[in-house]
């Protein structure tokens, strides 16, 4: 029996001992969120990426006055069907400009497509789901050179290829419209972000706009599910793996993209059961990157959701065609996040939690609301959450703040907070796992308290973890006690006394 099997049976038997340890209904469905799921159409997911495709191409310097053919016309379309679905849904464009580069012919004024769906309880809680609706064709001109982004025609044998885009990104830009129109029926705890992105191709510039000012606005996102390259299921070798969907996170261990991806894979195969999420600890393809990792960049929680199965001599190419794609797939992930957009949005807020100092009652707080650390008496350090804020430290003596520590003998006690807590919050989870180990081992419910001790258990060898459970089951995302990273500090020089110049330096 391995040393993790033995030390988490030891754990688990220690629970047995405790009282009143009855499970939540976590691993329940949600009757609203599986409706939700279920109503997601294949059909209509379909007729968009056909219709993304018809256009053209979508390059960032097409045509933006034609409304058949170019980004211009697609803009235009995004934003009128986004308008369509629901009076509750808020649409807006958000221009940003790209001066002229290798990859563009010109400077360039684009702009995002966002609907804002408002939250019932806690609206300026946002979560977000993403794709980037511009393409790009990659070619050798006719008239020799390098390969180069196709920057349009350099003569009049080598005209602009078409760029269809059709899995990259049509499918993605599809899920998120998708979700928009079904979504956008139902009322939910936190406000919901439906957004497609312009310029992914040439440099991340529609994404970096939106979250630079999401981070200026102080906007507390708490996850960006990005969905890029979702319409495919037969790698250009003739592999598929059409039943299991790629997620990217950024590190370390328990950073808040970790955390979010864990709960995309949780969530996901519970609604889902006949698809694997296979989790990728890294923040994307080698070489390659995405729009979530502008939001990783900002702080924020963002992950990326792609297909194992990259057709790459398609992809960036005038192939990435409605036909070489598939609709069926592109549908089981787009349920795949409105299971986790929904029930998200739906649950609780994390909690608070930090890591302490020895012998101070406060500390540096690491928990997944640290945005209401102030109230919660930790230092915020971002945790699980990009929007962790700054609190109070508690003083020697004073009564302790959100943390974990050693209780008597060799207990690990553990402290959270829930400033504010939503009207239907039913208790918490504790939540562990070998340090070695990728996803949670074992949960305890705990009921609705913000102190748990843990008899003879050693706080150095496991994570522990809290999340928020409300009365239909939904959870919340984790926040994990992370200490924070080792950082050297040199010595500082002895002071000169007043009227002393310092010796050595070479000098009078």
């Amino acid at each position: 029996m391995s040393a993790t099997i033995v030390r988490l049976s030891i754990v688990a038997a220690c629970y047995c001992a405790v009282q009143g340890l009855a499970q939540p209904p976590t691993t329940q469905l949600n009757p609203a969120v599986k409706k939700i799921v279920d109503e997601v159409s294949e059909e209509r997911i379909g007729a968009i990426m056909k219709k993304l495709g018809d256009f053209g191409t979508r390059y960032v310097a097409s045509e933006t006055d034609n409304p058949a053919h170019g980004i211009g016309g697609a803009a235009k379309w995004i934003e009128s069907e986004f308008k369509s679905y629901s009076p509750r849904l808020e649409v807006s464009l958000q221009p940003f400009s790209v001066p002229k580069t290798q990859r563009t012919p010109r400077d360039l004024d684009l702009v995002n497509i966002v609907a804002v769906l408002p939250g019932t309880i806690d609206k300026d809680r946002y979560v977000v789901i993403s794709a980037h609706y511009d393409s790009i064709a990659l070619r050798r001109p006719q008239n020799g050179g390098v390969r180069t982004d196709d920057a349009g025609p350099s003569s009049a044998a080598d005209a602009e290829p078409l760029a269809p885009g059709v899995a990259d990104d049509g499918s993605g830009t599809a899920a998120t419209m998708e979700l928009a129109r079904v979504m956008s029926q139902y009322t939910f705890d936190k406000s919901i972000v439906f957004i497609t992105f312009a310029a992914e191709e040439i440099g991340l510039n529609g994404s970096k706009a939106y979250a630079a000012k999401a981070k200026e606005e102080k906007m507390q996102i708490e996850g960006v599910l990005n969905n890029d390259i979702i319409g495919s299921d037969v790698s250009g070798n003739g592999i598929s793996a059409n039943n299991h969907l790629r997620v990217f996170s950024e590190g370390p261990e328990d950073s808040p993209s970790r955390s979010l991806a864990r709960y995309t894979k949780e969530i996901a195969e519970r609604y889902m059961p006949g698809m694997s999420v296979d989790l990728i600890f890294r923040h994307d393809r080698f070489g390659r990157g995405g729009d979530h990792t502008s939001f990783v960049a900002q702080g924020f929680a963002a992950i990326r959701l792609t297909t194992p199965s990259e057709n790459y001599a398609n992809q960036h190419t005038a192939t990435d065609t409605f036909a070489n794609a598939s609709m069926p797939y592109t549908t089981r992930v787009a349920k795949m996040n409105a299971a986790v957009l929904a029930t998200l949005a739906l649950a609780p807020k994390p909690p608070v939690v930090a890591v302490n100092r020895p012998g101070r009652g406060g500390g540096r707080g690491t928990g997944a609301a640290g945005a209401a650390g102030e109230q919660a008496g930790g230092r915020g350090q971002g945790g699980e959450s990009a929007d962790a804020g700054r609190g109070g430290r508690g003083g020697r003596g004073g009564p302790p703040g959100p943390g974990l520590t050693r209780g008597k003998g060799y207990d690990a006690v553990a402290r959270w907070a829930m400033p504010n807590p939503e009207p239907d919050l039913a208790g918490y989870s504790i939540l562990i796992r070998d340090t070695t180990a990728p996803l949670w081992q074992r949960e305890i419910y705990v009921g609705n308290v913000t102190e748990y001790t843990m008899p003879d258990t050693s706080i150095d060898d496991i994570v522990i973890g809290v999340r928020a459970i409300d009365k239909d089951g939904n959870p919340s995302l984790v926040s994990a006690y992370v200490m924070p990273p080792t950082r050297l500090v040199e010595p500082a020089a002895p002071a000169t006394p007043p009227g002393r110049a310092p010796t050595g330096g070479g000098g009078q």
